[in-house]
């Protein structure tokens, strides 16, 4: 009895003990796997010749200003413009009384006359005197004084031209003509007001405005960076002092119908504010654009080949402003890897430094990474795969 009750003792420990190790495998069978890699959206960088253009704000300024001054002092006798309306070059727009100025004329035409009329007795005399001081029948003093006589008198018809060219030209300017082509201004002065040579206050201004400027300001230090680039063959050269250039209005997306040409950048930086001017030239056959308006102008300013583009959703910035981007691995696995941008073009970052050609940088599931993370990756613009059960 006491036998039996031992062996099924035993026997009670084995099945238990079987039924121990049965249930662990159980359970070992029945543990969940580790989470599946996260599905994120990648792109393969495609190295590509881009055009830089850099996009900077200015304001436009007439092509040429005219302010009309009288050159001759007297009254305004006609007006002869409607202000605001266009004047060509040469057209006469005052009339001065000419009248001392015309008296002045013909009194020096007067004295032109009496200057030849004496030149011509003194010539007479100075022939006479050549013959008679080969007899000596004048004395050599006598000779020297009459060919210096001669010569006063040339000099005195040399004086009195003088005078009548310049009566003349006074004359002239008492009608006032406009030097260019252009928009006239209101007058500051009307019929019968008293003007002076030379004065302060100009009568009326003309404004060419076709074409017309635009005067930016570029950063000395992009335009810098821009130069040493070229000089290292990272950028085309672009067409010089001819890059097209096109505009925008200040607070309107419109862009204005006429595409301009850089004309003129400075050779010297404003100490104040770091920049070097710049000038394109606009054609405004319409008039829309008035000087001093704020506009946005787009300079095209040659083009880098092999140049790497990165979404701007696909660059993170870190706590120091530096910026990186997620770089996934031939082993499916991401790692954040520091770049050097400097310049937008388009809705991408033009990268300086970090990436090259093939690499495949994540642009869409940022926030399921973490560095050395395994991901599953699917390439940007194609349909993801479907989730297993």
């Amino acid at each position: 009895m006491r036998q039996m009750n031992r062996a099924r003792s035993l026997l009670f420990v084995l099945v238990s003990a079987g039924m121990i190790s049965a249930c662990d495998d159980n359970k070992q069978a029945q543990a969940p796997a580790g989470p599946p890699p996260a599905e994120v959206t990648v792109l393969t960088l495609t190295p590509k010749t881009v055009p830089l253009v850099t996009e900077l704000p200015g304001r436009t300024s007439a092509y040429r200003v005219a302010e009309i001054r009288p050159q001759v002092s007297g009254i305004v006798q006609k007006r002869l413009f409607e202000e605001g309306g266009q004047v060509k070059a040469g057209q006469q727009l005052y009339q001065i009384d000419p009248a001392t100025y015309q008296a002045a004329l013909q009194s020096a035409q007067a004295d032109l006359v009496k200057a030849r009329a004496s030149l011509k007795s003194v010539e007479a005399k100075a022939e006479r005197y050549a013959d008679l001081v080969k007899i000596n029948a004048v004395s050599k003093q006598e000779y020297d004084d009459i060919v210096a006589s001669l010569d006063q008198a040339k000099a005195a018809i040399l004086v009195a031209q003088a005078q009548v060219d310049t009566a003349r030209i006074n004359v002239g300017y008492t009608k006032v003509y406009a030097p260019i082509d252009g928009i006239i201004g209101k007058s500051s002065v009307t019929e019968g007001a008293l003007v002076t040579a030379n004065q302060t206050t100009a009568l009326a201004t003309v404004t060419q405005l076709d074409p017309i400027y635009v005067d930016v300001s570029q950063s000395s230090s992009d335009l810098m960076r821009l130069r040493q680039s070229i000089a290292a063959g990272q950028v085309q050269k672009g067409q010089g002092d001819q890059a097209p250039v096109t505009l925008t209005l200040d607070g309107s997306a419109q862009t204005y119908g006429h595409a301009g040409q850089l004309k003129f950048s400075d050779v010297t930086v404003d100490p104040s504010t770091g920049a070097v001017q710049i000038r394109a030239v606009f054609p405004n056959p319409d008039r829309l654009l008035y000087p001093g308006l704020f506009v946005r102008a787009r300079v095209e300013q040659g083009a880098r080949d092999n140049a790497v583009l990165v979404p701007q959703r696909a660059l993170v910035r870190n706590a120091d402003g530096s910026a990186a981007v997620w770089v996934v691995g031939a082993d499916n696995k991401v790692t954040p890897r520091p770049v050097t941008t400097k310049q937008v073009v388009g809705d991408s970052w033009l990268i300086d430094q970090g990436l090259a050609g093939g690499d495949r940088i994540v642009v869409e599931g940022l926030q399921k990474i973490r560095p050395g993370a395994e991901v599953r990756p699917v390439e940007a613009g194609a349909a993801p795969a479907a989730a297993k059960p």
